[in-house]
């Protein structure tokens, strides 16, 4: 098997990363993983994010930035200026007809094309609703983003998670991007999908405690997911970053020790 670089999505380990930037990063690195990604810049600029990284040793692999901040040139070329690679719109609305999804396209289109010109690769990271078919289109909304808009323009960032969640095995639907899959979200979980699964993100401690009895977010290898089938699948279509994301704690661990278990766990199989 492919001895992957492994990143983390700064956004699961957003408190510490609040509380003390420099310190997080020297432990994710002391943890195991080569880079990051961003979701937000914590007070500073990217390229200065990109200097504090370069000092500790991890590489600034993408950063989540919505679809409104992309219209933003300072921002834009802020990141622009770090040599950073990709870059990922985090979500869309969800498409309900036919004209909603071809107005999501046109919109992704288009970024895609600003992104290319400050030299980067857009990727789009979805969620589960992305997977449910459009009513009068009969496709579901990603397969349609990929298909309208052209790979240069539009790279996959598969969150497997959500994949799953959506009805769809990940391993499969992942081999059917080959070249098209530079980074992906590897995320665990265990429950089924229901209409709570969102209160456990950024939501108050009672939400979430009534949402985990159902769905609850793991760290990767603690869960449901078939984690070495997806890093075989991973190597088959070309990715070259696996990102770990959870977007909230659980097994009673805080963020940083749910950060470790996962790494631990992809390391121990990549052997």
């Amino acid at each position: 098997m492919k001895q992957f670089p492994i990143a983390i999505q700064v956004y699961s380990i957003r408190d510490a990363a609040e509380a003390d930037f420099v310190g997080t990063m020297k432990a994710i690195k002391e943890m195991g993983y080569s880079g990051v990604e961003l979701a937000g810049t914590y007070g500073m600029t990217a390229v200065q994010i990109k200097e504090i990284l370069d000092e500790i040793g991890l590489t600034l692999v993408s950063a989540h930035v919505g679809a409104d901040l992309m219209w933003d040139d300072n921002l834009m070329a802020d990141y622009a200026a770090t040599g950073m690679k990709y870059i990922a719109i985090p979500w869309f609305h969800k498409p309900t007809d036919p004209a909603f999804l071809a107005d999501n396209i046109e919109k992704i289109r288009v970024l895609g094309e600003r992104c290319k010109s400050f030299g980067f690769q857009m990727g789009y990271h979805n969620h589960d609703f992305e997977l449910e078919t459009v009513p009068e289109d009969g496709r579901c909304a990603l397969e349609a983003y990929y298909e309208e808009v052209p790979a240069d323009l539009l790279k996959t960032q598969l969150d497997l998670c959500w994949v799953k969640v959506g009805g769809k095995d990940p391993v499969e639907f992942l081999k059917r991007f080959p070249g098209r899959a530079p980074t992906i979200h590897l995320k665990d979980y265990a429950g089924g999908k229901t209409d709570k699964m969102y209160a456990l993100i950024d939501c108050d401690d009672e939400e979430a405690s009534k949402a985990a009895t159902e769905f609850e977010l793991r760290p990767v290898g603690y869960g449901c997911q078939d984690v070495k089938g997806l890093l075989e699948a991973a190597e088959a279509v070309g990715a070259e970053w696996v990102i770990v994301e959870q977007d909230e704690p659980s097994m009673g661990l805080s963020r940083m020790e749910c950060a470790e278990k996962s790494i631990q766990y992809i390391l121990s199989i990549m052997k």
